[in-house]
């Protein structure tokens, strides 16, 4: 296996690494100088300071050198182990104990840390904690040193690195099964959930007994939304331990996931019982709750959480996002305090943001909202790695492999099924009402946001991130009308749990727009609607909108604009490859003539007219998306100006969006 090149900072980190394990304190000290000054919060070069500092006796410089290195890195692990080092230099073992207790629950594969915290409790007296270190000890020493290595990167976060050692160890040593299990978990944060789901089954199938194996299996289960299948992953680790609050909180998700909210509110009751100080517990409730409609119980556990947490920002913005509630005078004084407070995390803070921005926005106070709003955009900016340009350079991949003839070249390819109506287009552009438009037909079962697609992109892919290797949609050339019609086969096994007796249901994932030529191969039959917004209206709700997760090209007016005018393009390219294939609804038609609206969806589906569906507000169904409130309200137009109201800080989103806003309707 070919070495990778280190860069000169790693190379020379490495020279001062082999001075310290050398003794040379001084020397290693003094090396460290320049790099400081070039890279004054490397994590490396701060640890490396401070462990020769202290090695030095010089402890009080090493603490101050870690203060530094936490206010950049708090989530270090060897931070925490040397900052227990130097208390142990000043012989103030409790103040040992809890760092060194830090370090090994962010890192548990940190022997040194373990051995110190040993001889500490044994020290102090306390032989059932000196037995449990021990036991981590004897532990530690059973694996091999490449686990060991590759765990404690995982757990500080260097992924990359992990991987880079694990991967070549178990090509030589196959049948390890922490290695295996390591490099699953790797597979999990890199998403590479095929493989993880692969590597678990084949610990378990070795180690049944192994619950923390099982545990990873069932997470890694629930990001691929297989929540039947972890119901009974999660059954198994509840027999040998029914008060485990992680198994319990997977638990919940799986009934979130299959659309029993009744069900997950009885676990999350059961979880409050044995944790009633607990902030995430009311809010996951509360989640729940609104979801089945049960607003005002919603509300009681939103304010549960904010009560056990004042800065806890995402309890705010979930009152804020039932769309509905108007926050009182003292809400709004707390959350500028915890907005402004030092102390308040950067998560917490942009969710107030968002809160903030909505709260002053029902007040009429639109400067200042938008104020709010732009900060807490920002803020959830800095935190994305969103590339505008993937997204671009999928869309021209798209427009140049699905043409016209690639399709006709494939004509009656997939399962013939006409089960799926896929509805897709933009957050915030109309699609939840199109949803419990149909949901409201007798003969369509209404699901959620599924992500069976992206999975069969994702299967496609292949390991490795998009932006390195981009296979699909290439690789649609590769795969024959067999493979598609597995596919489809497979999209229609994984999506039965959602879906009672009704003969069609409906897959509200907007993000779809983007693979409707795969979806076309997968399923002919399956029915496609295009939710489409004015752009101006579009993008400026999804810029007051904070969403759970994805779609992180909402968080600023370029990135919008500029993924409105990409789903623009490549729905005209669909319209041409595709003639006929897709029904374009206008979200400012529905609200202006609704029935004949109804009508129309309805003839594309192949439905017959069902008064239901014109009174779509009765309808009484779990809705999981921003717009639940909305659409449990007749319709009303009052929402489609709304931008219009913060015309004045919108300029730069308008030059952005360009032709987009006159050729939106073309």
């Amino acid at each position: 296996m070919q070495a990778i090149a280190k860069t000169p900072v790693e190379l020379e980190v490495g020279r001062l690494r082999q001075l310290q394990q050398a003794g040379r304190h001084r020397e290693a000290l003094s090396g460290v100088e320049t790099l400081r000054a070039e890279l004054p919060e490397n994590r490396d070069v701060l640890l490396i300071t401070a462990t020769s500092q202290r090695c030095l006796g010089q402890i009080d410089a090493a603490m101050q050198t870690l203060d530094q290195l936490e206010r950049v890195h708090p989530r270090f692990s060897r931070l925490h182990q040397e900052r227990g080092m130097c208390f142990v230099g000043r012989k103030d073992a409790p103040k040992a104990i809890g760092s060194l207790l830090i370090a090994v629950n962010i890192n548990p594969a940190l022997p040194a840390a373990w051995s110190m915290l040993e001889g500490l409790y044994r020290m102090t007296g306390d032989l059932e904690n000196a037995a449990t270190a021990a036991a981590h000890v004897s532990t530690l020493q059973a694996l091999a040193p490449e686990v060991v290595a590759a765990t404690a990167h995982f757990s500080d976060g260097d992924i990359g690195l992990a991987e880079k050692i694990i991967r070549p160890y178990l090509l030589q040593y196959g049948d390890d099964p922490e290695a295996m299990r390591l490099l699953a978990r790797i597979g999990m944060e890199l998403e590479v959930l095929n493989d993880a789901e692969t590597l678990l089954e084949g610990v378990l199938a070795r180690l049944p007994e192994y619950h923390a194996a099982r545990y990873d299996y069932a997470q890694t289960l629930i990001k691929r939304q297989k929540h039947a299948e972890v119901k009974a992953e999660i059954a198994k680790l509840l027999a040998h331990d029914p008060t485990n609050t992680d198994y319990l909180t997977l638990a919940a998700n799986a009934e979130v996931g299959l659309g029993d909210s009744e069900q997950a509110i009885r676990i999350y009751e059961e979880m409050l019982r044995l944790q009633p100080w607990s902030w995430d517990v009311p809010l996951w409730m509360g989640h729940a709750l609104k979801t089945i409609g049960r607003v005002p119980e919603a509300i009681q556990s939103y304010r549960a959480a904010a009560a056990a947490r004042p800065d806890f920002g995402d309890a705010y913005w979930s009152l804020a996002n039932l769309k509905t509630y108007r926050f009182t005078d003292d809400e709004i004084a707390q959350m500028r305090i915890q907005e402004d407070a030092g102390t308040t995390a950067p998560t917490d803070r942009f969710h107030l943001c968002f809160a903030l921005g909505k709260a002053l926005e029902d007040r009429g106070e639109y400067e200042e909202a938008w104020t709010f709003y732009k900060r807490g955009n920002a803020l959830k900016r800095t935190e994305s790695k969103y590339l505008p340009e993937i997204t671009e350079a999928n869309t021209e991949a798209q427009k140049r492999v699905c043409t016209r003839a690639f399709f006709e070249a494939r004509a009656g390819w997939g399962d013939p099924s006409p089960d799926p109506i896929f509805v897709v287009g933009l957050p915030r552009a109309g699609s939840t009402l199109i949803e419990q438009i149909l949901a409201s037909h007798s003969q369509v079962e209404g699901t959620q946001e599924l992500s069976n697609v992206q999975r069969a992109v994702l299967d496609i892919q292949g390991h490795g991130p998009e932006s390195e290797r981009p296979r699909y949609p290439d690789a649609l050339a590769d795969l024959s009308a067999e493979d598609f019609r597995a596919m489809g086969q497979i999209y229609l096994a994984d999506t039965r749990p959602y879906r009672t007796d009704r003969p069609l249901f409906i897959d509200k994932m907007p993000n779809n727009f983007r693979h409707i030529g795969l979806i076309h191969l997968m399923l002919p039959n399956a029915k496609i609607i295009d939710a489409r917004r004015e752009p101006m209206s579009c993008c400026f709700s999804n810029l007051k909108q904070l969403f759970a997760n994805g779609q992180e090209f909402t968080y600023s007016a370029e990135d919008i604009a500029r993924y409105y005018r990409t789903y623009l393009a490549l729905m005209r390219h669909w319209d041409e490859a595709l003639p006929g294939r897709v029904l374009r609804v206008q979200h400012e038609d529905v609200v202006d003539d609704l029935e004949s609206s109804v009508r129309r969806i309805l003839d594309y589906c192949g439905l017959p007219f069902e008064r239901g569906c014109v009174e779509f507000h009765k309808t009484k169904r779990s809705v999981r998306t921003p717009s639940s409130e909305q659409v449990r309200q007749p319709i009303f137009r009052d929402s489609l100006d709304q931008w219009t109201r913060f015309e004045p800080w919108l300029g730069p989103l308008k030059a952005a969006l360009g032709d987009a806003l006159t050729d939106y309707r073309a």
